[in-house]
């Protein structure tokens, strides 16, 4: 438990911290989510719609500090490389 007040002011805002993270981790996840469905489903436009869907929260998430941008660099890359190799 935290000693002092201002340690017990930290460990307050990170639990708000920590949840805001968790709900926007878990919306990026379901916008990819989004993007595997409508590829394993065939439907090239709706995988392209909810890619164009995809790629603003992805990137929110790099300037917020919650992912690496490597990581959303790499995620935006395989799914748009799924979308181009389907037929």
């Amino acid at each position: 438990m935290a000693n002092t007040r201002s340690a017990e002011k930290a460990a307050r805002q990170a639990e708000k911290h920590r949840a805001r993270n968790v709900a926007l981790r878990s919306r990026m996840r379901t916008a990819v989510r989004n993007v595997t469905a409508a590829l394993l489903a065939g439907n090239k436009e709706a995988a392209k719609t909810s890619y164009n869907k995809a790629v603003p929260v992805i990137d929110s998430l790099v300037g917020k500090q919650i992912i690496h941008r490597n990581k959303a660099a790499r995620h935006k890359s395989r799914l748009a490389a799924r979308i181009r190799a389907m037929q």
